[in-house]
């Protein structure tokens, strides 16, 4: 498999040292450092697909030990800083990260380990974190406050968050019922029945309160925030697709084959999922310019590669004849590309109007993770998640 093996080779690239003895990856070349954010989503493409399990075990190891007050570094510094924490879902893939580390490699006694860590974080989460981020009386996870951009789409220019998306966003509240999940499963394992107790029911009370809130049957899609300052935000965004793509699925069968059927007409293209529909006020289909005009066109627009992979999941999990064709054919289609931009890898973004240029980075960890992820999981059926 030419594209498959590429990608491997491609994956070892990001792979680096901190240290003597940790293990972290590299967002992207020539100018990411690593990010919380980042590395956990890009750890089982990198790391678990690759059978790096060492490596994986090192890359966990190393955010667990920054972890502070509930939440993991958004990202490590250069030499003599402090990291950063301003982020509501790194800690979240954390769990995710670990939660298919354990089921690759069966190294359940890693999770156990840090079993008190991930009790706590569920806790500090349930108390109210800093930045905002907490749990509302419905079980559902708030996050934000005014100046703050603490999802993946955290463009800013100075004190301007381009999509602050303050309020209840809707992959967060996927990843905070997974993470829930998780932390019932390794109860159960552990025999810790009381904490797999208050797991299962806060993640009862908050996926019955996603039902009701966030399906918006006009646009036959997700909302995209519930809760924020204008009441609900309903761009059609790509955020959705982890309520379909993520072990635990947050809708149905219909209304996934109606998100997927929204996703596609507005967002799909050869090389992702553009991050707003051409079809919003707000779109942006070139990213260039000046910094300003980049960091504004970011997530109004632009194609992230790394989108490919939940939604190839999420299409072969929900979708109608021939999913796993459709998934070959999109990923066979970065073939030329990787030799377009860094040489042997996938860019980080791509213009969302044709011929969808490559920008960004050249080298980009989570565009290649994701692809090869979903290649293995979804299309060859290797380790696929329990669903």
């Amino acid at each position: 498999d030419d594209v498959g093996r590429r990608l491997v080779r491609a994956a070892s690239q990001f792979l680096v040292q901190r240290g003597d003895a940790r293990s972290t990856i590299l967002a992207g070349y020539p100018w990411f450092t690593d990010w919380g954010r980042d590395t956990m989503i890009a750890l089982p493409g990198i790391c678990l697909v690759t059978r790096r399990f060492d490596e994986a075990r090192r890359v966990l190891q190393a955010f667990a030990e920054a972890s502070s007050g509930g939440l993991i570094p958004n990202r490590f510094p250069d030499a003599g800083e402090v990291p950063e924490y301003n982020t509501v879902d790194a800690t979240l893939w954390f769990f995710h990260a670990l939660r298919r580390y354990v089921d690759v490699s069966r190294d359940e006694n890693f999770a156990r380990q840090h079993w008190s860590l991930l009790k706590e974080i569920l806790d500090a989460h349930r108390r109210g974190l800093r930045f905002g981020i907490g749990v509302d009386v419905d079980g559902l996870l708030y996050a934000g406050q005014d100046g703050t951009q603490l999802t993946w789409m955290d463009a800013k220019v100075g004190d301007w968050a381009v999509t602050p998306r303050i309020g209840k966003p809707v992959e967060i509240q996927a990843l905070w019922i997974n993470a829930l999940d998780t932390a019932a499963r390794f109860a159960h394992r552990f025999e810790d029945s009381a904490t797999a107790q208050l797991c299962e029911a806060d993640a009862r009370r908050a996926a019955s309160s996603f039902t009701r809130r966030f399906w918006n049957a006009e646009r036959r899609c997700l909302y995209d925030v519930v809760d924020g300052p204008d009441g609900k935000e309903d761009q059609v965004r790509p955020n959705q697709i982890f309520a379909l793509s993520l072990p635990v699925a947050l809708v149905d069968s219909d209304q996934a084959r109606q998100v997927l059927a929204t996703v596609e007409r507005q967002l799909l293209t050869p090389r992702g999922l553009r991050s707003l529909s051409p079809a919003d006020s707000g779109y942006q289909g070139t990213y260039q310019g000046p910094p300003v005009e980049r960091d504004g066109a970011y997530h109004q627009g632009t194609v992230w590669g790394w989108l490919l992979g939940p939604y190839i999941s999420a299409l072969v999990r929900f979708g109608d004849a021939d999913t796993k064709g459709r998934a070959r054919r999109l990923i066979d289609g970065f073939a030329t590309h990787l030799d377009a931009e860094g040489l042997g890898s996938l860019s980080e973004i791509f213009d969302g109007d044709a011929p969808h240029s490559a920008k960004g980075c050249s080298a980009q960890a989570w565009s290649v993770a994701e692809v090869l992820r979903a290649l293995w999981e979804d299309v060859l059926e290797q380790d696929r998640p329990e669903w």
